[in-house]
């Protein structure tokens, strides 16, 4: 499954998955908690696109198949799949809501601190919003569903696979996800302070665990990893109408 000139190097097997876990998982940690402190995000599209690298410079064609690098064979659950993301993102926000209402321990409203500069300038000119809304949430449909779905769903799940099974490795990869995700909310950065939310940081990450569940029943129902990516984008579309529009 791996390139012929990898294949002397390391094996597709759970090392490399683990490897792979860290290589890219420690550093988008710090460079998104970097960013919630200075507020610059310009480095985060590229571990995005070092995700969506990933399978085309490690794996072989037919190893790309085996992931799910292939056209979906149930096109009705691409539908399936959107729809679902959108409504398990629904849940996300209203779980948030009903326990934290718009406060900081809402995970979309720590989110939304990160649109700052859109804020002033939707206060300035609101008929803009509509604009702002469609920027960010086509750049939420592309960068970071295709390159952590090419990476979770797709290489670091296709790692475990021999060894755990189609199921298991699922859990493994959807932790991994989950975990990193506390970098975006769960340890916080509030006006000049570090401070970590635990009860909250772990109700997120139940539920970005959960998610990724869904994002692997849509890859299984297409036979394609474009279901995880579809559901994906399903989710971070309504992730972002609920920001701009619940809680800006």
């Amino acid at each position: 499954m791996l390139k012929i000139i990898y294949q002397k190097l390391f094996s597709f097997n759970a090392t490399l998955g683990i490897t792979l876990i860290l290589l890219f998982g420690i550093p988008r940690f710090i460079i998104v908690l970097e960013a919630n402190a200075t507020g610059n995000y310009n480095k985060i599209p590229i571990i995005f696109l070092l995700m969506w690298c990933l399978p085309f410079i490690l794996l072989s064609k037919e190893g790309r198949t085996n992931i799910g690098i292939v056209k979906p064979k149930n096109y009705l659950w691409l539908i399936y799949s959107f729809l679902l993301g959108a409504i398990l993102s629904a849940g996300v926000y209203y779980v948030g809501y009903f326990l934290y209402e718009h406060s900081n321990s809402h995970w979309f409203v720590y989110t939304s601190k990160s649109f700052e500069q859109v804020i002033g300038m939707i206060a300035k000119r609101p008929d803009d919003k509509i604009i702002y809304f469609w920027i960010y949430a086509i750049i939420s449909m592309t960068f970071s569903p295709i390159g952590e779905e090419l990476l979770y769903r797709g290489v670091v799940h296709g790692s475990f696979v021999k060894k755990y099974g189609e199921q298991k490795a699922s859990y493994i990869d959807g932790a991994a996800f989950a975990i990193t995700h506390l970098a975006h909310f769960g340890i916080v950065y509030i006006a000049g302070t570090w401070d970590f939310f635990f009860i909250p940081a772990l109700i997120w990450v139940f539920l970005m665990f959960l998610t990724s569940q869904i994002f692997f029943i849509c890859k299984q129902q297409t036979g394609s990893i474009f279901g995880a990516v579809i559901s994906h984008a399903g989710f971070n579309l309504a992730m972002m109408y609920f920001i701009f529009y619940h809680v800006i």
